[in-house]
């Protein structure tokens, strides 16, 4: 009996501080470095959070080893609620596929919300041979193995994205690692390298400059910000999609309760007029959903993105 009425005060005491959650400072780490798109969607909604929760939420960067470093710290974390992870896809899906020593499972993660939706679409330097999407696939079928495209790195969204057009479409491309987003893009628009998936918020801008040239979107449908740009879909390149999100996510085992109102609150600012003019402006999605819709979401991309590291026979390093 002294051992039930022990675990009964326990559990009273975790709803209790479930129920005041928080009455302190909520910290979310961000495994990208500062400036780039996870960490300023992040720095948009904590700022916003503050008034929800009643509660200041600092925002750290923790960035490095594709977004690994950030996340185990978040992992070996209190489940409490106090301290959360900011990030790209990679971090919870398909790391453990891509780096050796991996000290945390991503599936044990508990999802909280999606931030926001950002589509890919396929940007070429300014002199690329072909004009149009269609010339693309001509050029790039008729010449294997000689574009070659940069990407973030190992592993990340843009050099799966490619891999994935390679099987799909049947055509051989030059794969062109760089560290981080910024440098594969200034190399792009410098003309040393031939093209990248890259997100639209980052591509539209040099777009736009006419330093450089988007000629399909990975959406399944075209996009209102480019009418005129086709899908891969069109070009006859079935099931091809690619997107870029960021989410945010709590330590394994971290009460429901604590999550579904971490949850509730990012849905409010996402669902304001404020948030939806400010990520239009970035051309990304809010996007909106449950913390089981999240959970959902994540296994479909692990699974998608999973199997293509193995049917490109990429190695973990």
């Amino acid at each position: 009996m002294a051992v039930l009425a022990s675990v009964a005060m326990l559990a009273t005491q975790a709803s209790a501080q479930d129920a005041n959650y928080p009455n302190r400072p909520v910290h979310i780490i961000v495994c990208v470095p500062a400036g780039g798109g996870v960490d300023t969607v992040t720095r948009f909604i904590a700022e916003k959070l503050e008034k929800r929760l009643g509660q200041p939420v600092v925002v750290e960067n923790r960035s490095g080893a594709g977004g690994n470093i950030g996340a185990e710290v978040v992992f070996k974390s209190d489940p409490d609620g106090y301290t959360l992870l900011a990030s790209q896809p990679a971090p919870i899906t398909v790391n453990p596929l891509l780096y050796k020593g991996i000290s945390f499972d991503p599936t044990k993660f508990e999802p909280v919300a999606i931030m926001t939706i950002i589509p890919n679409v396929l940007l070429v330097r300014e002199d690329f041979p072909a004009k149009t999407a269609q010339e693309f696939m001509a050029y790039a079928k008729a010449n294997p193995g000689k574009i070659n495209y940069a990407s973030q790195g190992i592993g990340t969204t843009s050099h799966l994205t490619a891999a994935l057009l390679e099987h799909l479409a049947g055509i051989k491309l030059q794969h062109v690692p760089y560290k981080g987003t910024a440098p594969a893009l200034t190399d792009l628009i410098s003309g040393h390298v031939d093209m990248m998936f890259s997100e639209l918020a980052s591509a539209k801008k040099f777009s736009d400059a006419g330093r450089a040239r988007i000629l399909a979107v990975a959406t399944k449908q075209r996009l209102p910000q480019l009418p005129n740009v086709p899908t891969f879909e069109e070009l006859g390149v079935k099931g091809f999609e690619s997107i870029t999100w960021n989410a945010i996510s709590a330590p394994p085992k971290t009460p429901r309760a604590i999550v579904a109102k971490l949850n509730e609150a990012i849905e409010d600012v996402l669902a304001s007029p404020e948030a939806k003019a400010h990520f239009a402006k970035i051309n990304a999605q809010p996007a909106s959903g449950s913390p089981a819709q999240a959970t959902a979401f994540i296994e479909k991309e692990t699974k998608t993105w999973g199997g293509v590291i193995k049917q490109a026979g990429i190695q973990p390093h």
